[in-house]
């Protein structure tokens, strides 16, 4: 079954999957699971539903290497063959997630050891010292005879390299893994001395003098020094990476032009050890998984939020929801079902935002395990199931969205985000445990989608002239290049809104000499002269010279204007008669700072006139109908996804087609509700 190749032909990889002319459909395919009797009917309805692509062998490693060095392989052939016949696309994976019992048995050292001390143990998944040489070497190995078989393999579309790198497990504390971290800091600082300098060792009296003095930031009695912490998350991502890094390259040399991915999962609700800036550079084509809070409150803002940081972290180019559910999850304190129509919305809603398809875990609903309860495709409850007569009608819808493929999404404004400085500003003894950069970015960002306004992520160093509006809602940490970045920006006349704790410390989680914030002094025009956190359940009122009053809570400040103008002041507090909200002109542009807590109907007056400096004009549309435009070579696609239960009528510039119906439109649309439409313009 193996397809040869020339060591010559190393043709560049694509950034979509090979073969595939439409938008992506279909989902996590585990036939090892069923008797070889069902995958004809699985092939059967799979075509029925306009499945375009499967991904295929996840979760192998078991079947296919089932003691080292002894291989079954005849299954996945047939298994190819089969999906090929039937014009279905393989995002083949690499099984490096789960090694087989086998592995551990030979290689017990290989299983991660918690901060604690605690070694896990075989069982569940993902659970893996990235750091250990005898994982490195086995899953290189599986990953090599993966691309020697299959590497030319007509049905190949995409490699799918390992599953959601950074969970469960992301950091290990075992020996093996201090030896990488000693050999990280050696390549990042050079000398021991250039580290002490870094880490501020004379604190406490951590002064080291050689490397092998170093640990992992290990549980200690007290604090444990906050830069090493920082350190260590930097080094477990690159770690991680590293091992992707090698199995991308096996298959980039095997598997010429075919193109390999990864599957992340960017939403801050899902996984925090990946620093996915970095991470989007490596992969051919960015794939995301996301997943509701199914008990939260409007959760397709985090839907939305989860895409808009995926695309971004794609660069801005189209990318693909590689996992999505149909329904409940099995793993959240209480799994509540999708109502029906949230299926197709949620899934329009990341094509929305630039994702070229819609995937789903799984395609048929196992039996056995710990996913179970988990929805699928095709449920327990078979083909007679409401979930399986949604399933066949988006496959229809993304059908007839074949025209949106290669088209871009338009930005109104950019938030900036640095998992780094998130890493960093939640270690501990900071100023209030009531701060969490997390919630600051969802609530700035549930403001700016309240207005109707689509979002670019950026990091704090990248450019962005293109943004009349940038939104700072948690940057605990900034370097030096970041600060002259926001500077530029404002001056050259972009508005900036910032939140409290931000610019606080450098890239070393050292504070810069002189007052707080000292990367933000300049641009915002003032100084903190102190933090003054609340107490539990504490608020604050603030007013403004027109009357407007708004309350916030968890945090307050002693703000000192250098060139500032108050906005809004404290009415009470600790702050009380001090500036709580400021607005300074520099250059061309303005900087507004926002000194307190200020949620939903409380920060909305706030955006409101840092929009109104940006020249973001009020958008008449309902609350909770969402709407995204995509521009392409042929047209503009106007996405408007009703989550509410009012049918909602949209003002059109012009005539179009809506594509879902096929129904002409001239001057307005309606989209139903709980419905989604897409309406086709011309440029």
């Amino acid at each position: 079954m193996e397809h040869p190749l020339s060591s010559e032909d190393s043709p560049t990889p694509a950034s979509w999957p090979l073969g595939l002319d439409r938008l992506a459909y279909g989902g996590d395919y585990n036939p090892e699971q069923w008797p070889e009797e069902i995958w004809e009917q699985d092939v059967r309805l799979m075509r029925e539903a306009g499945v375009s692509m499967v991904s295929v062998g996840i979760f192998s490693w078991a079947l296919l290497e089932t003691e080292r060095g002894e291989y079954d392989f005849g299954w996945l052939d047939r298994l190819l063959d089969l999906l090929h016949e039937n014009g279905i696309r393989v995002d083949l994976g690499t099984p490096t997630v789960v090694p087989p019992a086998w592995f551990y048995r030979e290689h017990p050292e290989a299983l991660p050891v918690s901060r604690e001390g605690v070694r896990y143990e075989f069982g569940g998944r993902g659970a893996i010292c990235h750091s250990s040489p005898a994982y490195q070497q086995a899953a290189a190995s599986i990953t090599e005879q993966l691309g020697r078989r299959y590497g030319r393999h007509p049905a190949v579309a995409l490699w799918h390299v390992h599953n959601e790198y950074g969970v469960p497990v992301s950091a290990c504390y075992c020996d093996a893994s201090a030896e990488h971290f000693r050999r990280w800091l050696a390549d990042r600082y050079g000398t021991v001395k250039e580290l002490n300098e870094a880490w501020g060792t004379t604190f406490w009296g951590q002064r080291y003098n050689r490397w092998g003095d170093i640990q992992p930031p290990r549980a200690t009695p007290t604090a444990c020094n906050p830069a090493q912490q920082l350190d260590f998350a930097r080094f477990t991502s690159d770690a991680i990476l590293e091992n992707f890094k090698r199995e991308r390259d096996l298959l980039h040399r095997l598997s010429p032009g075919v193109p390999v991915t990864t599957n992340f999962m960017t939403a801050l609700s899902q996984c925090e050890s990946l620093d996915y800036w970095a991470w989007g550079r490596e992969v051919d084509l960015v794939t995301n998984d996301h997943y509701l809070i199914a008990e939260a409150d409007r959760n397709h803002i985090n839907l939305a939020m989860s895409a808009d940081l995926t695309r971004s972290v794609a660069g801005g180019r189209p990318w693909l929801l590689l996992e999505h559910s149909t329904g409940a999850v099995n793993w959240q304190p209480r799994n509540i079902a999708k109502v029906p129509g949230e299926l197709a919305r949620n899934s329009l809603a990341h094509v929305a935002r630039g994702s070229e398809g819609a995937m789903f875990f799984q395609w048929r609903a196992s039996r056995y395990g710990a996913e179970k309860f988990h929805s699928t495709m095709l449920p327990h409850a078979g083909t007679e199931s409401r979930i399986w007569r949604e399933v066949v009608a988006l496959g229809a819808d993304l059908g007839s969205l074949r025209a949106v493929r290669g088209s871009r999404v338009v930005a109104d404004a950019a938030v900036l985000w640095d998992w780094q400085s998130w890493w960093a500003q939640k270690l501990e003894w900071r100023p209030t445990m009531d701060h969490d950069a997390r919630e600051r970015a969802d609530s700035w960002y549930a403001a700016l989608y309240d207005r109707h306004l689509t979002v670019d992520f950026a990091h704090p160093e990248a450019d962005l002239s293109g943004y009349p509006l940038v939104v700072v809602p948690a940057l605990y940490l900034m370097t030096e290049a970041a600060s002259r970045n926001l500077r530029e920006y404002v001056a050259g006349g972009g508005t900036l809104a910032v939140s409290y704790f931000s610019g606080i410390v450098d890239e070393n989680d050292t504070v810069p000499a002189g007052p707080h914030p000292g990367a933000l002094r300049d641009v915002l025009g003032l100084t903190v002269e102190e933090f003054a956190p609340l107490r539990a359940g504490e608020t604050v009122r603030l007013r403004d010279g027109g009357g407007c009053e708004l309350t916030g809570d968890v945090w307050s400040e002693f703000v000192v204007p250098a060139g500032a103008e108050p906005v809004w002041s404290y009415l009470d507090g600790p702050a009380a008669g001090h500036p709580a909200v400021t607005r300074h002109s520099l250059g061309d542009g303005a900087a507004w700072y926002v000194s307190s807590r200020l949620t939903g109907a409380q920060l909305d007056p706030v955006l409101a006139r840092a929009c109104a400096d940006a020249g973001l004009a009020e958008r008449q549309i309902p609350c909770d109908v969402e709407v995204v435009e995509r521009v392409g070579e042929h047209g503009r696609y106007l996405f408007a996804i009703n989550h509410t239960s009012a049918d909602a009528v949209l003002p059109l510039a012009g005539p179009g087609a809506e594509l879902l119906t096929g129904v002409p439109t001239d001057g307005s649309v309606t989209v139903p509700a709980n419905s989604t439409r897409v309406v086709q313009l011309p440029r």
